[in-house]
């Protein structure tokens, strides 16, 4: 799997993940659990929806990791 999400992207998924998670336990809602979803892609460097709009936000040293 090549890694496609770059560093600045990875910091913006892992607050939005926050973000997210932090209102889901706000508002009682399960919803919250979404946020899961923006901070694995950020642990895993790897966004399938990219894949699909042929999106790469990976600098070409970072691939290599």
């Amino acid at each position: 799997m090549v890694k496609n999400v770059g560093s600045t992207d990875k910091i913006v998924r892992y607050g939005l993940g926050i973000i997210i998670i932090a209102a889901g336990l706000y508002f009682q809602s399960w919803w919250g659990v979404l946020g899961l979803v923006p901070i694995a892609t950020a642990l895993v460097g790897f966004c399938g929806a990219y894949t699909l709009f042929g999106v790469n936000t990976c600098k070409l040293d970072e691939k290599k990791k």
